[in-house]
Parts: structure tokens; C-alpha cells; sequence
């Protein structure tokens, strides 16, 4: 596919269509990765992004349990106080 380059101020960029965003997801940001001689463009998403979804799902299934307990045996709180 070719696609010109556009004047913006003092630099150059690409006009990507409403097609090319939706098929990829892209919203916002892109990440742009250069690479052996190539540029590529990554949809940028958020960190931890569907995470809300997959806990639901562990809980309905009930895999939500603690493998490693969070208060240890040793633990000496009295310090704390």
C-alpha cells in the first residue's frame, strides 16, 4: 500500500484511514518502532488492559484463590506499631 507523506509545519507525516484505525484498534497513540530498515507502527494499548474481564471470569470459575498466603508466619507486627 502506498500512502503519501503530508506537510505538517516543518515536518512530514502519514494519514492512515478510518478502515486501517478500526481494523487495527488504533485510538490515540501508536508506538513506532524502528527496526532493520523499517518502520512500524503498533497500536499502543493500555497496560493491564482486559484484565477487569479475566478476574470476573476467575471468580465465576472460582481459580481466584490465594496460591501464596499475604500475612507469612514469622511476621512480627508488634514492631509496626
Amino acid at each position: 500500500m502506498d500512502i503519501s507523506l503530508i506537510s505538517i509545519g516543518n515536518s512530514k507525516g502519514i494519514r492512515l484511514s478510518k478502515t486501517i484505525l478500526e481494523k487495527y484498534n488504533i485510538q490515540d497513540t501508536i508506538e513506532l518502532i524502528l527496526e532493520k530498515g523499517y518502520i512500524i507502527l503498533k497500536p499502543k494499548t493500555k497496560a493491564r488492559k482486559g484484565w477487569d474481564k479475566a478476574f470476573e471470569k476467575m471468580h465465576e470459575i472460582g481459580e481466584d484463590k490465594l496460591i501464596v498466603s499475604d500475612v507469612f508466619k514469622d511476621e512480627e507486627f508488634e514492631e509496626w506499631n
